[in-house]
């Protein structure tokens, strides 16, 4: 096996960062042969630039010849695509087709039917686009708040949807929950061309002989503290709750939240990764109060990973990921009176609270290890490149 993984990184490093470097990691583990070619994004401040950029976010035919000659020379089996946004372009596609190898694209947000690539708009749910047209996102200014930037995402999602690029161009999209393949399946995507594989993370108890040591007490808030992440929903049900919440994280609204919050609620800030783990490890349960769908949030899996249970919103992914009543509870979304209600009932009762935390910890060990998520992505591949042998492809645009 011989792959190439391509990937357009974000200036502020993010869950899709993080999950390109695991997979490499676990590439070089399995003695894989790979290469990468990751472009970095770069901080535009100049409008010749902003205009540059946007003219070409459907194509760029330097990229396309790029990557080309990336395949030629590097002769693999199969190209892996993270993101393409906005540098990279879907033509990155053409380039496996007119090299002749099959290319699997993992589809870690709504970018492609959505310019906000949230589908949320005012802090709200918006579906808007994913059946009608994306332009609506430009209208609303969904991406960055600007016409301009939003008027270009949306300009790509027209192109390919009228190209048929997500129909021909792709031998096979990986999402990371049924949720989200329903999604893209709503928006025209061939249902045939989508395989679920949820991402993964490393076993933070490989040296541990406990998966509940030294729980302390606490609730847990891990992530960034903006609006789409429910925090100030977080913020008002703690208000009625005499129970002690830690919050690991920094963002827009961390003054704003610092300054409001009851004396039960402790800002950690901006934590390291084995912090966050020591956190985890101590907690008695992890809250996620989103009111966005997310992707696929990691941190519910480092929860599971480290035996915690967790309370998350009724919504998308989250819903899908977390058993309510078995490895967590679910609250309704934005509600800040039913979340309250619900940590009382997962205080109420130390013994199930365990047992969620158990519960968590088999899920982990079922469904989101290394070796699991290498099986997967093995069984992907090499059924994208058998098919490839026979199949055929759209001609290049």
């Amino acid at each position: 096996m011989n792959i190439l993984l391509i990937h357009n990184s974000y200036i502020n490093q993010g869950g899709e960062d993080f999950v390109v470097r695991i997979e490499t990691n676990l590439f070089k583990a399995k003695g894989l042969i790979y290469k990468t070619y990751c472009i970095e994004n770069i901080k535009i401040t100049d409008l010749s630039s902003k205009i540059r950029i946007g003219l070409k976010a459907p194509y760029s035919k330097d990229q396309k010849q790029i990557i080309f000659k990336k395949i030629i020379e590097l002769n693999p089996n199969i190209v892996h695509v993270h993101n393409f946004f906005p540098l990279l372009t879907p033509s990155v596609y053409d380039a496996c087709i007119e090299a002749g190898v099959p290319v699997v694209q993992t589809l870690h947000n709504y970018r492609t039917i959505c310019p906000g690539a949230l589908l949320m708009r005012d802090g709200k749910i918006c579906e808007i686009c994913v059946t009608a047209s994306p332009y609506n996102g430009a209208l609303h200014t969904c991406y960055r708040n600007s016409f301009f930037a939003s008027f270009a995402v949306a300009r790509m999602v027209a192109y390919h949807r009228k190209k048929l690029t997500w129909q021909y161009k792709v031998n096979r999209f990986i999402a990371l929950t049924e949720f989200g393949k329903n999604k893209f399946i709503e928006a025209d995507f061939p249902a045939n061309k989508i395989i679920v594989k949820p991402n993964f993370v490393e076993d933070p108890l490989k040296s541990e002989k406990s998966i509940h040591p030294n729980r302390n007490g606490k609730a847990l808030f891990v992530g960034r503290l903006s609006p789409e992440k429910g925090v100030d929903i977080l913020n008002k049900a703690w208000k009625n709750i005499h129970y002690p919440l830690e919050i690991a994280g920094t963002g827009p609204l961390f003054s704003e939240l610092k300054k409001n919050s009851p004396d039960n609620i402790t800002f950690l800030g901006q934590l390291s990764k084995e912090e966050v783990t020591h956190k985890m490890m101590e907690s008695s349960f992890l809250i996620m109060p989103s009111i966005c769908y997310e992707g696929f949030p990691l941190v519910i899996v480092e929860a599971f990973a480290c035996g915690l249970p967790v309370l998350a919103s009724r919504l998308g992914s989250m819903e899908e990921i977390i058993q309510d009543g078995i490895t967590g509870m679910h609250f309704k979304a934005g509600d800040a009176d039913d979340l309250a209600e619900k940590v009382s009932a997962m205080l109420a009762s130390p013994e199930r609270l365990i047992q969620m935390g158990i519960n968590a910890r088999n899920e982990y060990e079922t469904k989101y290890t290394p070796e699991k998520n290498y099986e997967l992505l093995m069984d992907i591949y090499n059924k994208v490149i058998e098919e490839h042998k026979t199949g055929g492809y759209a001609k290049p645009i």
